[in-house]
């Protein structure tokens, strides 16, 4: 009885110990752990590669100080909130009352998200690359410089990307009052680049200092767009310094060319998991 019983149990203890192998091998020829097919397709690793995973919003009330004709509809989108909201937080009666410099709640405002709208137009040839041979600076202070120094409609440039100073974030894409009014720029009189061209500033001085990563990966997501929409060619894009007829190094000598160009080549993976607005629109409404 007992040699009856051992048999039994080795004979059952032998059909489960083959099936567990079955499964374990199956496991391992399923699993990603395979390397030559893991490293097919591996992207470098200095660019972002887009990701799906769901990461939760953390949500905050922030200060926002208006820049030049920004309203209440663009900040709204910039953070992500209803406009409603804002206008009760700031007991604004209606979404034109805010003005330059004015200081506004932005209540339960998610990470900021630039806010870039295309409008359909077949002036803009070039886009020219600035940078503003200061420290610090954002769009609301160059427009009062740019009115010191006589331009009519104030800010010489159609969007300003910020550094991180004066209470902007690194790498913030800021919209002049001439993009959304599509009117020409004062920002390059050679070659009569102001009627041609989209004008963009970063903040810092890149003759000493260095374009930070955040302002890199910014510009290269608004060019990109820029030069797709208005089908801008690489070669039209380039430095105040190198338009025929300009006596400055502006954006500097130490602006990395070979970077932002490489950038601009692989932007759809060089921007990466970055969230963007993509909005389109008429100048009219905004």
């Amino acid at each position: 009885m007992t040699v009856r019983l051992n048999k039994i149990l080795m004979k059952r203890w032998k059909h489960f110990f083959s099936r567990g192998m079955i499964l374990v091998m199956a496991v391992f020829m399923s699993s990603c752990a395979r390397l030559p097919i893991e490293s097919i397709g591996c992207p470098p690793r200095e660019m972002v590669v887009p990701t799906l995973t769901r990461v939760p919003i953390l949500r905050k009330d922030v200060y926002h100080v208006a820049a030049p004709g920004e309203t209440v509809w663009r900040i709204a989108k910039m953070y992500d909130v209803d406009i409603k909201d804002i206008k009760r937080a700031n007991r604004l009666r209606n979404t034109k009352e805010i003005e330059m410099g004015q200081r506004l709640i932005v209540p339960s405002a998610a990470s900021l998200k630039p806010v870039v709208t295309l409008y359909p137009s077949k002036k803009w040839k070039y886009i020219i690359i600035h940078h503003s041979a200061t420290d610090v600076g954002n769009a609301l202070a160059f427009h009062g410089y740019h009115h010191r120094r006589g331009f009519e409609n104030g800010l010489g440039y159609h969007f300003v990307v910020s550094n991180g100073t004066k209470g902007k974030e690194d790498g913030q894409i800021e919209v002049s009052p001439r993009w959304t009014k599509q009117q020409n720029g004062a920002h390059c009189k050679a070659a009569n680049m102001n009627n041609k061209a989209i004008g963009v500033c970063l903040v810092g001085n890149f003759s000493d200092g260095r374009v930070s990563q955040d302002q890199m990966e910014s510009l290269v997501y608004l060019v990109d767009r820029l030069r797709r929409y208005y089908k801008v060619p690489l070669k039209n894009i380039m430095g105040h310094g190198r338009v025929h007829g300009a006596q400055t190094e502006c954006p500097g000598k130490k602006f990395p060319w070979t970077k932002f160009i490489t950038g601009l080549k692989n932007a759809r993976r060089y921007y990466g998991d970055r969230l963007i607005k993509e909005e389109h629109g008429d100048a009219r409404k905004y």
